[in-house]
């Protein structure tokens, strides 16, 4: 229960933590920065760091140039954090790449059989271009895709394309959204009620898509 009510006031005062970490840490804040969005897209046990909500927050303590302390230049900090999200993503790759052949290489395997690796293979050599870019913007996912990328054996010339397109669009429109109204009186009097509202619309394609799943799978049986 500490550990959710902790992770609720993260969120709710991501504004006031990360201007605390501006003030202590300076300069240094951009290698904290980085390090929380390649955990968060490059390490499968840390779904749960903060990515679409930290990248608008910065955005709009970086519009705030006079503030004592405040040494976050946004444009320095969108290429960094590119660059984050890129190699993020392509460690991610290369640890499901390298764990894929290991889970499934004994083919009677109840749960992981190798026809399920061809059918992901098959799938992401199709469909996970739109998947890598789509999933960018949808926490978890955002951590699950390009790991399941590297189990399938995604080319990875492809991967790699749509890996450096979605991270450059997915940092720069945050980033440079929350620097260019983050500080609207009424936005920022409401940032946490903000930060909430982005998880929402984030994560809400993933339950129209469920649920949609599930109706289809309904009417079939019936």
């Amino acid at each position: 229960m500490d550990f959710l009510l902790s992770i609720w006031d993260l969120i709710v005062h991501l504004d006031k933590h990360l201007a605390v970490l501006i003030q202590n840490y300076g300069i240094w804040v951009y290698v904290i920065l980085f390090a929380i969005i390649f955990c968060e897209t490059g390490l499968v046990v840390t779904p749960f760091l903060p990515g679409d909500s930290l990248l608008f927050i910065a955005g709009t303590l970086a519009a705030v140039g006079s503030t004592p302390g405040n040494v976050l230049d946004v444009n320095v900090m969108v290429v960094l954090l590119i660059i984050g999200a890129i190699l993020g993503d392509a460690l991610n790759y290369r640890i499901g790449a390298w764990v894929g052949p290991k889970f499934f290489r004994d083919n009677n395997a109840r749960f992981l059989k190798k026809e399920h690796l061809d059918r992901a293979h098959a799938f992401y050599e199709k469909w996970g271009g739109a998947a890598i870019i789509m999933a960018r913007f949808t926490p978890i996912l955002r951590t699950y895709v390009p790991f399941v990328a590297g189990m399938s054996r995604m080319t990875y010339g492809k991967f790699a394309l749509y890996n450096i397109a979605g991270g450059a669009v997915w940092v720069a429109s945050l980033t440079y959204l929350g620097y260019f109204f983050g500080n609207i009186p009424w936005v920022k009097a409401n940032q946490g009620f903000i930060v909430i509202g982005i998880i929402v619309i984030s994560v809400l394609p993933v339950f129209v898509v469920a649920l949609n799943e599930r109706f289809h799978n309904k009417n079939a049986k019936n």
